[in-house]
């Protein structure tokens, strides 16, 4: 069970040595570079979904409004991930906002192009075909994460997917400034319990904080305890 927990973690999408914009030149898709500072909407919820994106640099906030207007983050994105991937299977407006959570570097592809490069490219669409699966698999362990795991173990997972684990070799990592109010959001509880689990965490040595939020790889002895 441990074994799946933490293999659960290491899934990476889009292999590093994979240029997709380079790709995308050579194949003369239709496609351009767009910068979104920090705290900018990519794209709002009910928008029209016409395009398919690609994170350069920098991070990507989705989150969902409700009708009664409570907002969920569903998802926190990086450099090698596709997102409004929905418009290439019929839907016709965007279902969640995209923000940048800092300076961002997004290449945004017209919906027709990544049509024709997943018919016509083979190398391309078996790229992002496991990067979808791959996607649907967190997507998977994330709604078993919220159903059986308590919140402290939710945060561990988070913080250790925010990190990347298992896409580097290096003991631990510097993650993007996120808000607590944001972990509480995407893990289903209350500002005061995440701020409780980050001092605990923090008092095991599980994470740092030095000019940023450092996250040990050790902290996956919370995730995989029983």
């Amino acid at each position: 069970m441990a074994k799946t927990k933490a293999q659960s973690l290491k899934t990476r999408e889009i292999r590093p040595d994979f240029d997709v914009q380079a790709f995308l030149k050579s194949a003369g898709a239709a496609q351009r570079v767009v910068t979104f500072p920090k705290g900018k909407v990519v794209f709002s919820q009910g928008q029209p979904s016409d395009t398919v994106m690609y994170v350069q640099k920098g991070g990507i906030k989705i989150s969902v409004l409700s009708r009664a207007g409570k907002e969920a983050v569903v998802a926190m994105l990086g450099p090698g991930d596709f997102f409004g991937e929905g418009a290439l299977t019929g839907q016709s407006i965007r279902i969640g906002t995209a923000t940048a959570t800092m300076p961002t570097t997004v290449l945004v592809i017209e919906k027709g192009a990544m049509l024709r490069l997943l018919h016509d490219e083979p190398t391309f669409s078996d790229r992002f075909i496991s990067y979808m699966l791959a996607r649907n698999l967190r997507i998977e362990a994330d709604l078993v994460d919220h159903l059986f795991n308590s919140s402290e173990k939710r945060l561990a997972r988070t913080l250790l997917l925010l990190a990347r684990y298992g896409d580097q070799a290096d003991e631990e990592r510097k993650i993007p400034k996120i808000s607590q109010e944001t972990l509480a959001e995407m893990i289903g509880t209350t500002r005061s319990r995440v701020n409780f689990f980050m001092n605990k965490f923090r008092d095991l040595g599980f994470i740092e904080y030095n000019g940023g939020l450092k996250i040990n790889t050790s902290l996956l002895s919370i995730v995989l305890h029983d």
